[in-house]
């Protein structure tokens, strides 16, 4: 076989446009964005560009507008991004929020060489175990607890399987509920907005009219809503304290107020972000953020993850030797 020897002055090197235009080709192939505007701004031809993208990549009902909340619906009769759908996150966050590396079981002891699972967990072998995660506490930064709650954070930790929410089947409380391992439905109308989750059944109903303060304190907190441009901003109040953040122990106080905002960046997927301020427990305010993924299965329902809240109460209660019931 023989190789024709090429002059390099020869060669036709591509234009910086033809060049831009290949490597974003490569992005909105990794990223499933279909703008240009998150990756070069300023360039000179970016509408142009965009404009080439979208033939390129078969992008569908691409929007006559470029920018970073371009191809969504809106609800008819307003302006609202329609978000109907079921979604769900994929991370590492109901693990734990913060960057963490991986361990052998969600409850470990000091063995001879290193932590091993603790003997409430063995059975479980490798679907016990924790994946590592880069976090999902904004900038990569860590929970700001005060002395006394970083302590509590440890017991908590230690006593994994006896303390978790989640292990007993209670309501995950918000933010949680958004990053658990199950995916959730938005219902939305013209002026309403309704979350069920999968897990446990848990519920949300977004007031757009502020009903005042909550009568009494629950597991999801009391929901008020107002949308700033495309971003559904929510105010949670009225959690109790004993749900937590994530298996990591991690938790809060009654007097925790969560900020969530939902700003969608295409049609399949929602920047969330959920600032927490509670300062009875945190020396200053943190947020959360990640993406939501629309879940894109033909004819998908949402399942009903149905466990048993308080079933130990349920099962062994009757052999209590002082009654939880309060008496007549």
């Amino acid at each position: 076989m023989r190789y024709k020897t090429v002059n390099p002055r020869t060669l036709s090197i591509p234009s910086p446009r033809v060049s831009l235009t290949i490597l974003s080709l490569i992005v909105v192939g990794l990223s499933g964005c279909a703008t240009l505007k998150e990756y070069f701004q300023g360039s000179g031809n970016v509408e142009e560009d965009a404009q080439t993208i979208r033939g390129a990549a078969h992008v569908k009902e691409a929007s006559t507008t470029v920018g970073v909340n371009s191809g969504f619906k809106r609800i008819p009769g307003t302006n609202h991004p329609d978000l109907n759908g079921i979604w769900q996150a994929i991370n590492t966050a109901n693990y734990n929020v913060e960057r963490h590396l991986a361990a052998p079981a969600l409850l470990t002891v000091e063995g001879p060489r290193g932590p091993v699972p603790h003997f409430k967990v063995l059975a479980m072998g490798a679907v016990g175990s924790v994946p590592g995660g880069l976090g999902v506490v904004k900038d990569g930064q860590m929970i700001p607890y005060k002395p006394e709650a970083a302590e509590k954070r440890e017991e908590n930790r230690a006593n994994w399987a006896d303390r978790d929410p989640e292990v007993k089947c209670f309501l995950p409380g918000v933010p949680r509920a958004n990053y658990m391992p199950f995916p959730f439905q938005i219902v939305q109308g013209e002026d309403s907005f309704f979350i069920a989750y999968e897990y446990a059944g848990a519920v949300r109903d977004v007031f757009f009219d502020d009903p005042g303060e909550a009568p009494i304190d629950s597991w999801m907190g009391q929901s008020v809503g107002k949308w700033e441009g495309d971003t559904l901003v929510v105010t949670v109040t009225a959690q109790v304290d004993t749900t937590w953040f994530d298996r990591s122990g991690n938790h809060h106080s009654a007097a925790m107020v969560v900020t969530e905002r939902w700003t969608p960046k295409g049609p399949n997927h929602i920047h969330y972000e959920a600032t927490i301020d509670d300062p009875e427990t945190f020396t200053e305010p943190w947020t959360i953020e990640m993406p939501l993924y629309r879940r894109m299965e033909e004819n998908l329902i949402l399942m009903d993850f149905k466990c048993v809240q308080f079933v130990e109460e349920l099962l062994y209660g009757q052999w209590r030797r002082e009654s939880v019931q309060p008496e007549d």
